[in-house]
C-alpha cells in the first residue's frame, strides 16, 4: 500500500496522558515505530511537540475523544497538520483495544492517507462557539429555575401567572418581593400591579391570595436571586458576541502622503482577484432575513457553520453534516425507512427550533411546506423538513452571498 506521510504519529488521548506512536522511515527496512507517553499537562504537552519537531514529524492524528482532545490541538495547532478523526470511521477492527495499539493502528491508518478528518473551525469561530453553545446553556438553566420557581407558586396556590402575561414581568417581580417580604394582604399586592394588566382588580387579589409559609419564603428568596444572576450572565455574555460579531473600528486616516498618491498614479487593479471574505456582521445580515430566524439564531448558526461554505461539496453536504437529512436505507431496489444522522447536534436544534417559527409566518413557502407535511406526517417531520429547507437556503444566500 502507498505511504503518503513517511514521518507521521497516533494519538492516542485520554484525561491525565496521550499515548503516542510515531513512526519514522527505516533504512532498507520497514517503518520504525517508536511509543512514548506523556501527561497532558503543559509543561508535557510542550516536550511532546519539541520531541515531535526534532524527529522531522509532519501530519498528527487524534480521535475527538470527548473534548481531551481540544488543549492538544491548540497547542499544536500551526506546527503540524492536525486531523481528529471521528472513531467510528476506524474503530470497527476486533482486538486492537489498548491504548498502545489505538495509537498505532491510528499512525499505521494516518502513514497510508487512510483516515478522514473532522472539520474543525478556526480558533476565533471556536471561541464564538464556545460562547454562543455557553449563553444556550445559561437560556436553558433559566428555564428549570422558571420551573422551579412555577412549583413552588403552585404549592402555596398562587396564580399569577394566571391573569399577568409574563410570570417574571414587573407585576410579577414586584408581588413576590412583597411576598418574600411578608406581605399577606391580597389588597395590598393586587395594587402592586404595573402597567397592562389582563384581569381586572378583584380576579387578580384572587390570583395572589394563597398559603404562603417561611419555608416558601425562603424557597422564593433563593429561585428569584438565582434567575436574575442568570439573566445578568446571559446579558453580559450576548454583548459579548455582539462585540466579536461587530467588525472593528478603521484606523485612524494617517495625514501621510499615499503610495499611490495622484502624481504617482493610479494603483494597479486586477479583474481576478478574489472577493473579500463575509465578515461576521455580514453574514448575519444576510440570513437575519430568512423566515423562521432571529438575530440570536442567526449568531448560532453561523458559528456552527462558518461564513465560508466552500468547504462543503453542495447543500446535500451540508445537510448531511448537520443531519437533517434522512438517512440511506435501500435494499432489493425498495428505499426504507432511514433515520436521520446524529450530525451537528447544536446546529440541528437551533435549525429545528426555527421552524416552528417558520411555520406561523403568514404567506410564506416554508409556512406552506409545513402545514402540507403536518397534515400527513405529523409535527415533528414536518419540523424536520422545514429545518433542512431552512439550512439549505442559508448555504446558497451564503454561497452566493444575495439576500
Amino acid at each position: 500500500m502507498q505511504v503518503l506521510y513517511e514521518r507521521c504519529a497516533g494519538l492516542d488521548v485520554h484525561k491525565k496522558n496521550v499515548k503516542v506512536c510515531l513512526i519514522t522511515p527505516g533504512a532498507d527496512q520497514p517503518p520504525h515505530k517508536e511509543i512514548r507517553t506523556y501527561a497532558t499537562k503543559t509543561q508535557d504537552l510542550l516536550a511532546l511537540r519539541d520531541w515531535l519537531q526534532e524527529q522531522g514529524c509532519t501530519h498528527l492524528a487524534m480521535e475527538s475523544t470527548g473534548g481531551y482532545w481540544r488543549p492538544i490541538y491548540n497547542l499544536l495547532e500551526g506546527d503540524f497538520d492536525l486531523l481528529v478523526v471521528n472513531a467510528q470511521h476506524f474503530k470497527t477492527v476486533p482486538g486492537r483495544k489498548t491504548d498502545v495499539k489505538d495509537a498505532e493502528w491510528i499512525a499505521d491508518l494516518l502513514q497510508h492517507g487512510l483516515l478522514r478528518a473532522s472539520f474543525i473551525p478556526s480558533a476565533p469561530q471556536r471561541e464564538l462557539r464556545d460562547l454562543t453553545r455557553y449563553r444556550t446553556r445559561l437560556v436553558e438553566e433559566r428555564a428549570r429555575e422558571v420551573n422551579r420557581l412555577q412549583n413552588t407558586l403552585e404549592e402555596t396556590t398562587l396564580k399569577p401567572g394566571d391573569v399577568v402575561s409574563d410570570v417574571l414581568g414587573k407585576t410579577s417581580r414586584a408581588i413576590l418581593q412583597a411576598i418574600m417580604a411578608g406581605e399577606t394582604d391580597p389588597g395590598r399586592l393586587a395594587d402592586l400591579a404595573r402597567g397592562r394588566v389582563r384581569a381586572p382588580s378583584a380576579e387578580l387579589e384572587r390570583a395572589v391570595t394563597g398559603t404562603v409559609t417561611a419555608h416558601h419564603r425562603f424557597l422564593l428568596g433563593e429561585h428569584l436571586p438565582q434567575i436574575e444572576s442568570l439573566e445578568s450572565a446571559i446579558r453580559r455574555v450576548s454583548d459579548e458576541i455582539a462585540r466579536r460579531f461587530s467588525p472593528p473600528d478603521p484606523p485612524e486616516e494617517s495625514h501621510h502622503e499615499h503610495p499611490y498618491s495622484s502624481n504617482q498614479g493610479a494603483p494597479p487593479t486586477s479583474t481576478d482577484e478574489a472577493p473579500a471574505p463575509l465578515t461576521w456582521e455580514e453574514a448575519v445580515e444576510l440570513i437575519d432575513p430568512i423566515t423562521g430566524i432571529s438575530t440570536l439564531t442567526a449568531q448560532g448558526l453561523l458559528t456552527e457553520l462558518g461564513v465560508e461554505m466552500g468547504r462543503f461539496a453542495s447543500a446535500r453536504h451540508v445537510a448531511s453534516w448537520a443531519g437533517v437529512c434522512p438517512g440511506n436505507h435501500e435494499s432489493a431496489g425498495k428505499r426504507l425507512r432511514g433515520k436521520t444522522r446524529k450530525g451537528n447536534p447544536w446546529l440541528r436544534r437551533l435549525l429545528i427550533q426555527s421552524a416552528p417559527a417558520a411555520a406561523h409566518s403568514k404567506n410564506t413557502s416554508l409556512a406552506a411546506q409545513y402545514h402540507r407535511i403536518a397534515s400527513r406526517r405529523g409535527p415533528k417531520r414536518a419540523a424536520m423538513a422545514v429545518a433542512h429547507s431552512i439550512l439549505v437556503i442559508i448555504y446558497q444566500v451564503l454561497r452566493d452571498r444575495i439576500p
